[in-house]
């Protein structure tokens, strides 16, 4: 039997909500999105390059100073950079410590580089001027700007790294404002969290892209302060001033970067602190901006006395020039003593008249530029032609113009016989041979102490081989060789260079020398005012062949106040007593010049 259906009356069938697809949680929006984050790269990458530009004028600075006031710019140069380079190393470890606080250590040491690397001229000159000692001084700034250095890219790369991370990895404000938060933002903020962990990274910043980019800014801005350093703040501003400028805009490039690209890392009394300190930094080098010349001129006085007539920078070197208007002149260059005026005589008389003894028509000075060595050649009527060749037009042109050094050397820049070329002797050497159509009769060389770095090439047997090529058969070669007797193996070394490129050589030597200042590369100790220089003057006559030259005076020599054969005779055997035997020549790749 089949039962019959029976039909239910119709119900109503809930049917469940139909939900929404649940999309996991977003985390809670961080102060710095990922998109953020790159825009955040470049204004860092900008300052990156601010502050190794400065940092590079800072180095530059301290070897330029250093070669200036101790003297011997290799040795100078070698202390500066590998103390440097270490210190950097341990500011790169002391970093760590402040990774947790990236944004005010990165403002505090900026606004301290500035401070210490903005003054450290200052300094170094006070220290040579009142103390007369900054070898330490020139230690202490390297250890200090190094380590400031070697901080500022971990730094760098904790707050890029940051840009587009969560408050809870990294902000205090984030932190703060997290801890107070409560209810359903809490859950919120737990829920982000767990799906955070099991959710994959969202673009993370590439470390070695990161590093890539800070390097390569910071190498280009390294670039652009070594080239701005020699081409803009020496000729523009000089040392102290152009340190003092360097610190100003390292400062504020270091501060504006915190307190405004990563102002929200910072709390109250942080951005209180380094607005403080920025402020302060700034007042600082303005002040003493301001006052740079005035303490100049005071520190001049302390190294050269008060009688400074002169004072003048030009585009290679300080030169000074001190005395009454009536008295003899001084002449400093890069504060070394260049001529003692009340003695120079002995030194030119016995530079210049044993080599005119000969033929002496035509006479090449290498050096000179004061013109003092140009008014002995010029005294022998014989002399038809006297070239000039110098390297600092501004030391003729104050030798032309300064009555005092104009008068000291007879206006010998206004003989018609003079001429004038403004050249490196090295340089201008090479090509004269195929240049000029004669020979020279003599050849003397004017010039600094070959203890001094830059002139160390200038006695070399290359530029020794130079010389003989302009010279005569019959020529004479004279050179000023540094001190016999606080100097032997300098001196002797030169009288072996000359006989490595050719020259038979008769050493001599003359007396007289103004106390208080060396004429080495190392200035003497002047704190007690009463120490004395070197006791005398180095000479070497040369001519070509294996022939030494007979010393003495030529027949038509004017007359001397210093000189005679008598004098040259015990001369020349006061040098030989102290002769130093089996030297090596110095040569260009091997200079041999640093004792």
């Amino acid at each position: 039997m089949i039962e019959p259906t029976v039909t239910m009356p119709p119900t109503r069938v809930r049917q469940p909500p139909v939900r929404r697809r649940e999309r996991p949680p977003r985390p809670p929006r961080s102060p710095r999105s990922p998109r953020s984050g790159q825009a955040v790269r470049f204004p860092v990458l900008a300052v990156v390059f601010v502050c190794a530009a400065c940092g590079l004028v800072y180095e530059l600075e301290l070897v330029a100073l250093a070669s200036y006031l101790i003297g011997d710019s290799v040795t100078q140069a070698s202390v500066v950079l590998s103390v440097m380079v270490f210190a950097m190393g341990v500011g790169s470890l002391l970093a760590k410590r402040l990774r947790c606080r990236a944004a005010v250590g990165f403002g505090l040491v900026e606004a301290g580089l500035a401070l210490i690397g903005g003054c450290s001229a200052l300094a170094l000159y006070a220290a040579f001027a009142w103390l007369g000692e900054s070898r330490y001084v020139v230690v202490a700034f390297s250890l200090a700007i190094g380590v400031l250095i070697g901080a500022e890219i971990p730094l760098l790369m904790s707050l890029i790294q940051r840009a587009g991370s969560a408050p809870e990895a990294g902000t205090e404000a984030g932190t703060r404002s997290g801890t107070r938060s409560g209810g359903r933002s809490g859950a919120r903020s737990g829920l982000a969290k767990r799906a955070r962990r099991q959710a994959p990274p969202v673009e993370p910043d590439d470390a070695a892209g990161t590093v890539a980019d800070l390097f390569a800014a910071d190498y280009v801005g390294a670039l652009v302060g070594g080239l701005a350093f020699p081409f803009l703040l020496l000729p523009w501003l000089g040392q102290l001033t152009g340190a003092l400028v360097t610190g100003a805009v390292n400062v504020i490039a270091g501060g504006g970067l915190v307190l405004w690209v990563f102002r929200r890392d910072l709390t109250t009394r942080s951005r209180a602190l380094l607005i403080g300190v920025n402020m302060s930094v700034l007042a600082v080098l303005a002040t003493a901006t301001v006052l740079v010349d005035d303490f100049e001129e005071a520190a001049r006085r302390a190294v050269y006395g008060d009688r400074v007539r002169v004072a003048v920078h030009t585009d290679l070197q300080e030169v000074v020039v001190t005395g009454g208007r009536e008295g003899p002149p001084d002449l400093f260059l890069d504060g070394r003593l260049r001529v003692a005026g009340q003695d120079e005589y002995r030194y030119h008389e016995a530079l210049v008249h044993p080599a005119m003894k000969g033929p002496h028509a035509r006479v090449l000075i290498v050096g000179g530029g004061d013109g003092l060595a140009a008014r002995e050649v010029l005294r022998y009527s014989g002399v038809s032609s006297v070239t000039v060749v110098e390297l600092d037009p501004g030391v003729v042109r104050l030798a032309r113009t300064d009555p005092a050094l104009a008068t000291l050397n007879a206006q010998a820049f206004r003989d018609p016989r003079v001429r004038v070329v403004y050249a490196d002797a090295f340089n201008w050497l090479r090509g004269a041979a195929d240049r000029v159509q004669e020979r020279y009769d003599v050849v003397i060389s004017d010039l600094p102490d070959p203890g001094i770095t830059p002139s160390t090439k200038l006695y070399s047997e290359e530029f020794h081989g130079l010389v003989a090529r302009v010279l005569t058969g019959a020529g004479r070669f004279a050179v000023h060789a540094g001190s016999v007797t606080d100097r032997p193996h300098t001196y002797w070394t030169v009288d072996a260079t000359l006989r490595a490129a050719g020259f038979a050589t008769r050493p001599y030597s003359a007396s007289g020398r103004t106390p208080g200042f060396a004429a080495g590369p190392d200035r003497a100790d002047r704190t007690g005012g009463t120490e004395q220089g070197p006791g005398d003057w180095g000479f070497l006559l040369a001519v070509p062949g294996d022939r030494p030259p007979v010393l003495g005076l030529a027949s038509d020599a004017p007359p001397l106040r210093s000189l005679g054969t008598g004098t040259l005779e015990a001369a020349a055997r006061r040098a030989e007593r102290a002769r130093v035997p089996a030297l090596p020549s110095s040569t260009l790749v091997h200079p041999r010049y640093g004792g």
